[in-house]
């Protein structure tokens, strides 16, 4: 990734230095994007494809995929799962590295590019790349005959507001490590993990135990899996698709605003 240079000898407005950012990571993207392509694109259909057409051709459609056949029931909330999933990931080394090892927010933190506005940068780039794999995610699903409507276009959206929740807090986290690492596994072991399984990716929240169900409804991902999934097949209730935004907007802008915190302690000290 490149720096942003001192060559206009001018502070750059919030918004130019966030672009900057972003063209920056680009630039680094463009020519890397195949190192990505299998943790952010194909491990989620892999799963859509061995779920919902392997194990899915033994499930009959029924109330509890919603008169549907499995697959389609499934895919709207695999996107969601999958934008979680891919901002765990760009939110936690790739975060650790460009304080650690490249070092490259601070090469930028050494222009006039602020702390917050690295941090700001770094979270919209997250959310640029989890709009790119989710796209791509949805026109393979379409292809396999996954999607039977365009609405699913509209949970995109949600997914991505489910996947800022989870990483605007994470990015945040990760500004404060300063060790290799490790701290990540427990991560991606004991949240990650168990929130995929418990989040109604799979199967409906009422299939857990009434003890689990509480785990769940905390987490960023069953409130993407049922606006992302109501809105795909239009049985999206109002009251409730307002509360799932709700909470997936507060935990976005809390985090947002730590990550800028943290990112300011570590950089402007």
């Amino acid at each position: 990734m490149t720096t942003v240079s001192r060559s206009t000898g001018q502070v750059p407005t919030w918004r130019r230095a966030v672009l900057l950012y972003i063209e920056a990571a680009w630039t680094w993207y463009r020519r890397n994007w195949r190192s990505t392509l299998v943790s952010s694109v194909l491990t989620p259909l892999f799963f859509l494809v061995a779920m919902g057409f392997g194990l899915g051709s033994r499930i009959q459609p029924s109330a509890a995929t919603d008169g549907l056949p499995y697959a389609v029931y499934l895919a709207p909330a695999m996107l969601a799962s999958a934008a979680v999933q891919n901002a765990a990931g760009e939110s936690t080394f790739p975060v650790l590295s460009g304080f650690r090892w490249s070092r490259v927010f601070w090469g930028i933190a050494s222009t006039p590019v602020t702390a917050a506005q690295i941090a700001a940068g770094q979270l919209l780039w997250i959310a640029a790349r989890i709009t790119f794999s989710g796209l791509a995610f949805v026109l393979v699903a379409a292809l396999l005959g996954a999607v039977e409507s365009p609405l699913i276009l509209l949970s995109l959206v949600f997914s991505l507001l489910a996947g800022m929740a989870f990483a605007a807090p994470l990015v945040a986290y990760s500004a404060t490590i300063d060790s290799e690492g490790q701290q990540f596994n427990a991560v991606f072991r004991f949240i990650v993990l168990p929130m995929t399984l418990i989040a109604g990716t799979f199967f409906p929240l009422t299939a857990l135990p009434v003890w689990v169900q509480p785990l769940a409804w905390i987490t960023p991902l069953w409130h993407g899996t049922e606006l992302s999934r109501g809105v795909a097949f239009g049985t999206l209730d109002l009251w409730p698709a307002l509360g799932h935004v709700a909470y997936l907007l507060a935990l976005t802008l809390v985090g947002t605003a730590l990550a800028a915190r943290y990112f300011r302690r570590r950089l402007e000290k």
